[in-house]
């Protein structure tokens, strides 16, 4: 997948939230950290697991239908099935380290401050910031950083977030669904060989855009067409 040493600096949020915690609550500011992680009990209604698990698969196999249209040089998918579990189980560790950071710890006091849109474009923006050195050890071009970064990860991020406070404001749903995002690029279709950010920008970036005018930008969680 060619990952730089410096990909593994994904532990980063979780170390800054476990050291500002600490110095906050002690012990037990961690204690309830950690125990936010595994919060699936607050996912209501149980309706949610379906965008969150199936919403980020549906829009790679959309960008790879769209790539197919504009005929792409694609290969076909060899995707082993068997090594999906294998890969979940190693990008849901790298997502409990993010998202302990992000929605575990920084979210909703930016919330409190500003609305949920404007609270995702912020982070988003450095959430695509904090990617930027390990995509240039990868020798990423300046435009597939820029749409990686300053598109994708914006209108991911205003995903995560519309997940998060629809979903009882529960971290384990932000870090099962970032889980997803990374299985699904690299399935995209041979290990992220011809992942294209600007198409798959695209398309999460309408669909960011469908959710913010469906649930409002201030909460994100106000469905506009609810009886």
């Amino acid at each position: 997948m060619n990952l730089p040493v410096s990909a593994f600096s994904f532990v980063c949020p979780m170390i800054a939230a476990l050291i500002l915690v600490y110095r906050e609550n002690k012990l037990i500011g961690i204690k309830k950290l950690f125990k936010r992680t595994l919060d699936y009990k607050s996912i209501k209604p149980k309706i949610w697991f379906v965008p969150i698990i199936f919403l980020l698969p549906a829009i790679y196999l959309l960008s790879y239908w769209v790539m197919r249209l504009m005929e792409r040089p694609l290969p076909e998918p060899h995707i082993s099935f068997l090594t999906i579990p294998i890969l979940f189980a190693g990008f849901l560790i790298a997502a409990v380290s993010e998202e302990i950071g992000w929605m575990g710890y920084t979210v909703d006091p930016m919330q409190n401050r500003w609305s949920a849109l404007k609270t995702s474009i912020i982070l988003g923006l450095v959430w695509g910031i904090f990617h930027v050195v390990p995509d240039i050890q990868a020798h990423r071009s300046l435009a597939w950083i820029v749409w990686q970064h300053g598109v994708y990860s914006v209108a991911l991020r205003i995903l995560i977030v519309w997940i998060y406070n629809n979903a009882g404001k529960s971290t384990f749903a932000a870090i099962l669904f970032h889980g997803m995002d990374n299985v699904s690029w690299s399935l995209f279709p041979n290990n992220g060989s011809h992942y294209d950010p600007a198409i798959t920008g695209v398309l999460t970036a309408i669909t960011a855009i469908i959710v913010t005018f469906l649930w409002g930008s201030k909460t994100l969680a106000r469905y506009r067409y609810a009886s």
